[in-house]
């Protein structure tokens, strides 16, 4: 048995459940986490980024969205991320990662998620005490 935890932007949360209900996992946790990964050294990707995020905040205080966005590309700021939790037999764990990258690749060169595999030493149902893959 595995355990998979995926971290993945917000606005593909819907995606990824749909893709995990059609892979066949058993079940699954979301939750809300806050988070950044690597920093982009692109300076070509960042500018590209920087401007698509002031195009968005048109509207608001210059300063302030300047402010924001350039804390969010250099990391200073944590960024909103979903975080799947999947216990998953391990012959499952190939499809089940397959369909969360598939949900959740951009063309957008940064920032699509990170898949953890991990191994599970045990799983126990609390209402049946059946333990193992029959858990599941």
């Amino acid at each position: 048995m595995k355990e998979i935890i995926a971290v993945v932007r917000m606005n593909r949360t819907n995606a990824t459940k749909k893709a995990l209900i059609e892979s066949g996992a058993a079940g699954f946790t979301a939750l809300k986490v806050l988070g950044r990964g690597k920093l982009v050294e692109d300076k070509s990707v960042i500018a590209e980024r920087r401007a698509n995020m002031m195009e968005m905040a048109i509207g608001e205080d210059a300063k302030e969205a300047e402010a924001l966005i350039d804390g969010f590309l250099d990391g200073q700021r944590l960024i909103p991320r979903r975080m799947f939790h999947i216990i998953a037999k391990d012959q499952d764990v190939e499809p089940i990662v397959q369909a969360i990258m598939g949900a959740n690749r951009t063309e957008n060169k940064v920032g699509d998620g990170k898949i953890f595999v991990l191994p599970i030493a045990d799983v126990v149902r609390v209402r049946t005490a059946e333990r193992g893959e029959t858990a599941l």
